[in-house]
């Protein structure tokens, strides 16, 4: 854990932690962290879809369920990019750190 913070510490603004090795690693990670990103993006959209939803639905309790389900799968949603960030992230700089 404590090389990992010492990783984030160390890092330049710009790079990705662990792809000093390899370019087409480099490449690769900072194509799938803007995938992600971008994914990440619309989860969070999603959710403010849902709250103006929610807002709007003056009480009715079918416009409700609706608005809390588009909210929570939202949720959901980001969760698992943010889960994905960090899995892809640390198999790419386990990868390179066991090649180097």
């Amino acid at each position: 854990m404590k090389d990992l913070l010492t990783k984030f510490a160390d890092a330049e603004p710009g790079k990705y932690i662990g792809n000093e090795g390899s370019d087409l690693m480099g490449s690769v990670t900072g194509i799938i962290n803007a995938i992600i990103g971008v994914l990440g993006v619309v989860c969070v959209v999603v959710m403010i879809i849902g709250g103006v939803n929610y807002m709007t639905s003056s009480g009715d309790t079918g416009k409700v369920k609706k608005a809390k389900d588009t909210i929570l799968y939202g949720l959901i949603g980001l969760v698992v990019c943010v889960l994905a960030f960090a899995i892809v992230n640390f198999l790419i700089s386990d990868i390179l750190s066991n090649n180097g």
